[in-house]
C-alpha cells in the first residue's frame, strides 16, 4: 500500500502533456510548404526545444515544393503532416473524396497569398493587372486562388497570361521583365523582390484577404483518415507544433538559429524580418489575440470555403465540419502567443 500511495504521488506530480495518451505512432514525418524560411522555425523549435519530444513523438522535416504538392503528398501517406495552404484543400477534397485531407491547426490566421506586381510595370491597383502576363507555379496556391481573387477585384481571369515556371524563378522573371506580375506568398515575394535589387516603393501587393477573401492562411493537415486512426498522435503534434511556436516567438533568434542548422545558406538578417512580417500581417491578428493561435470560426470558414469552391467551379465542396476540426487542439491558456 506504501508503494502504492508513493507511485500515486508521483503520477501526480507529472506534467499533464506527459498523462496524455501515448501517441499511436511516435516517429511522423512533416512536409513544409516550401524551402526553410522564418515561420518555419515553429516546427524546427519543436524538434530542437524537446517539445514533441515530451509529447512522445519523433518529428523529421522535410522542405516543400508548393501547398498543392504537400497536400498530395498527404493524401498519398508519403508524408503524415503537412504545413499547406488551407485553400488549397478545397479543391482537392472536392475531385478526391476517397482520400481527404483536412486542417487540425490553422496557424495563419489571415492568408498572405496575393497577387504582386510593380509600380514600373504600371501595376498600382487590381484593375491594372488585367491583361498582364504573370509567372507563376503549377498547383501553387497563390497561382490556385488566382481566380478567386480575380472575381472578387472584376478582372477576367482569361486576360492573364501565365509562364509557368518553378518556385524560384517567379520573382528572377519580374525582375527581368519577362513578366509583369506574379502570384505568390507576400512574405516570399516581398523579400526576394528585395534581394534581388528591386526597390521596396515599387513593389505592390495585392493580398487577397484585403480584397474580399477572409480566409485562413497556412495549417497543419494530415488525412482524415490518418486523423481517425492515430487520436493521440495528432493531438501530440499538434500539442507541440504549438509549444514549438511559443518558443520561437518568445526568442526569435534562438528559433533562426534552429533553421540555419538545417540549411547552412540560410540568410538570418532575413529569415527575422521575414518572421516579423509574417507575424504582424498573418498571426497576431485580432481574432488570435483574443482566443490564442488554432482558433477555428466555423461560420467564417464556411464562406471562405464557399468563395473558394465557387471560384473553382466546384458543386460538392466540404462543408466547414468536414473541411476541418478543433478537437485535437489544447486548452485556450495553452494557445495564447506572446505579444
Amino acid at each position: 500500500m506504501k508503494a502504492i500511495t508513493v507511485l500515486m504521488t508521483l503520477v501526480a506530480l507529472v506534467p499533464g502533456p506527459a498523462l496524455a495518451q501515448a501517441p499511436e505512432k511516435a516517429d511522423v514525418k512533416l512536409l513544409l510548404d516550401f524551402a526553410f524560411q522564418g515561420n518555419h522555425m515553429f516546427f524546427t523549435r519543436g524538434v530542437d526545444g524537446g517539445h514533441y519530444r515530451r509529447e512522445g513523438l519523433t518529428v523529421a522535416i522535410d522542405r516543400g515544393y508548393g501547398s498543392a504538392d504537400t497536400v498530395t503528398k498527404i493524401a498519398a501517406r508519403s508524408y503524415d503532416f503537412g504545413f499547406a495552404d488551407a485553400n488549397a484543400l478545397v479543391k482537392f477534397n472536392a475531385e478526391h473524396p476517397e482520400a481527404r485531407v483536412i486542417m487540425v491547426l490553422p496557424m495563419f490566421d489571415r492568408s498572405l497569398v496575393s497577387a504582386i506586381g510593380l509600380k514600373s510595370n504600371g501595376i498600382t491597383k487590381p484593375a491594372d493587372l488585367t491583361g498582364k502576363t504573370f509567372s507563376g507555379s503549377e498547383g501553387e496556391a497563390s497561382r490556385l486562388m488566382f481566380p478567386a481573387f480575380a472575381r472578387m477585384v472584376g478582372i477576367d481571369p482569361a486576360s492573364i497570361k501565365w509562364v509557368t515556371v518553378t518556385p524560384n524563378l517567379r520573382e528572377a522573371m519580374l525582375v527581368k521583365k519577362q513578366t509583369q506580375a506574379m502570384t505568390g506568398f507576400a512574405s516570399t515575394a516581398f523579400f526576394n523582390l528585395k534581394a534581388a535589387g528591386i526597390p521596396a516603393d515599387d513593389i505592390v501587393i495585392f493580398p487577397y484577404a484585403d480584397h474580399g477573401l477572409d480566409i485562413y492562411g497556412n495549417a497543419v493537415i494530415v488525412r482524415e483518415d490518418f486523423a481517425a486512426q492515430n487520436p493521440a498522435t495528432v493531438a501530440a503534434f499538434v500539442r507541440g507544433s504549438i509549444a514549438g511556436m511559443i518558443d520561437a516567438m518568445k526568442d526569435p533568434a534562438q528559433g533562426i538559429a534552429s533553421l540555419a542548422r538545417r540549411d547552412a545558406l540560410l540568410d538570418k538578417e532575413l529569415e527575422f524580418d521575414r518572421y516579423k512580417f509574417i507575424a504582424e500581417h498573418a498571426i497576431l491578428t485580432p481574432s488570435v489575440r483574443q482566443y490564442g493561435v488554432g482558433h477555428l470560426d466555423k461560420a467564417r470558414l464556411g464562406r471562405a470555403i464557399a468563395t473558394v469552391a465557387e471560384a473553382f467551379g466546384i458543386t460538392n465542396p466540404l462543408t466547414a465540419e468536414q473541411f476541418a476540426t478543433d478537437r485535437f487542439l489544447p486548452p485556450q491558456q495553452a494557445r495564447m502567443l506572446p505579444q
